[in-house]
């Protein structure tokens, strides 16, 4: 029997949800056959079959041999199909067309992973801001989010999505503020030569919500990387700079020479010579005096994005050995950036030693160490260590306590 009403009101469905009609039919008639196997003069094998021209719908008991192959079967629709079917679409359809729904969702950004999206901030709390990308919430842990960003309700925001998670209330879509791709994929947008391949993105490192360097080359002679990313009087770069909030970005060119690859990453400060050490991937960088805290930036910055632009350890050295020597040094160790400052003053007083002023950090604190090894009036040699531990933002935290060695010298 004909059922066209109900063919049309299940295409309408189909239609207002975005969902392939023939699969709805599927599901539907799956749901109907669970129904059916409950009643209890149901044949033991049977499938039911939706016309989808008609809207008919039939149950066929089958007969099956041991092989599972159908060796006969026979028209097992009960008289009161009809109303068994009105109450088992009318259950299982909506929770139907919610479960394809959230299998679409996850389907399109499980594909999107490592892409750059819109969003709006709807809410924001200590723990995560979540962000309405249209047809789906993303959350954005407070990990992934730049330290001094706020986020007010109904801003726009874009953001990299890092992962997108399966749950059974659809797909759980993480994204990031903070992830270095966020800066290649909002470059690949604003310059057209990154997105048709003709300029390429070689490395890039990060500091959040600071600093970035990204290291670009061409595969066109004729065309400049580093002036197509940067754009007219800096407009390219200004506009990814105004969407990070003032992130500054260097943009320098990428060379397979590691000597002209690191000069250009420790830029804005001209470097007069590097050494490399292969072996061990360290480059001695020399400097002039006045270049020397260019070249190390501000809290060792400079220098660290460009030992991880780079990928050698990199040790800036000023030009003279005189009075006063200054030695940074930039390196990863099991996956914290160490920034060493290295400080040696000779001393008129000191026995065949240098006192030593060093600061380092490992990301959090900064401690600052005073090694002093002199000889007293009696001629022994005196070791003096003096610590003072500081936060990230300078601010004395700790001092200890003065350490004085006696040796027989």
């Amino acid at each position: 029997m004909a059922n066209f009403e109900f063919l049309e009101a299940l295409g309408q469905i189909a239609r207002d949800q975005n969902i392939d009609e023939g699969e709805l039919l599927i599901a539907l008639a799956n749901a109907l056959l669970a129904a059916y196997k409950r009643r209890p003069d149901s044949a033991e094998d049977a499938e039911v079959e939706i016309n989808p021209e008609t809207g008919e719908i039939k149950v066929w008991g089958l007969e099956l041999d041991l092989e599972g192959n159908v060796t006969r079967e026979w028209d097992a629709t009960p008289e009161d199909f009809g109303r068994i079917a009105a109450q088992t679409a009318k259950q299982v359809l909506m929770q139907l067309i919610r479960d394809i729904q959230r299998r679409q969702m996850y389907e399109e950004f499980a594909n999107r992973e490592g892409d750059i999206v819109s969003g709006t901030v709807q809410q924001n709390d200590n723990r995560y801001t979540l962000l309405d990308l249209g047809r789906v919430e993303a959350l954005l842990p407070q990990a992934e989010q730049i330290a001094f960003e706020r986020y007010e309700h109904g801003a726009r925001v874009k953001v990299y999505i890092v992962e997108v998670r399966k749950t059974n209330k659809g797909p759980q879509i993480v994204v990031s503020r903070t992830h270095p791709a966020l800066v290649a994929k909002l470059f690949e947008i604003e310059v057209p030569e990154i997105a048709n391949g003709i300029v390429e993105i070689k490395a890039l490192a990060r500091e959040p919500g600071h600093r970035s360097k990204i290291a670009v080359a061409s595969n066109d002679n004729m065309v400049d990387p580093v002036g197509a990313c940067v754009g007219a009087r800096g407009s390219r770069v200004r506009n990814i700079t105004n969407e990070l909030r003032s992130e500054r970005i260097d943009v320098v060119p990428y060379s397979d020479d590691p000597i002209q690859f690191i000069q250009a990453a420790l830029a804005p400060a001209r470097v007069r010579e590097v050494q490399l050490n292969e072996e061990e991937g360290i480059a001695t960088v020399i400097v002039h005096d006045q270049q020397l805290s260019l070249a190390i930036g501000k809290e060792g910055q400079n220098a660290r994005l460009a030992a991880r632009l780079t990928g050698w350890r990199i040790d800036i050295r000023s030009e003279n050995e005189g009075e006063d020597e200054v030695v940074e040094e930039v390196w990863t160790e099991e996956g914290v950036v160490v920034d060493e400052v290295v400080t040696l003053v000779h001393d008129e007083h000191a026995h065949d030693h240098d006192p030593v002023s060093e600061v380092f950090t490992d990301g959090v604190i900064v401690i600052e160490e005073t090694v002093n090894v002199v000889v007293d009036d009696e001629g022994h040699e005196v070791r003096i260590v003096d610590e003072v531990v500081m936060d990230e933002n300078g601010a004395e935290i700790e001092v200890l306590e003065v350490d004085v060695a006696e040796d027989q010298a």
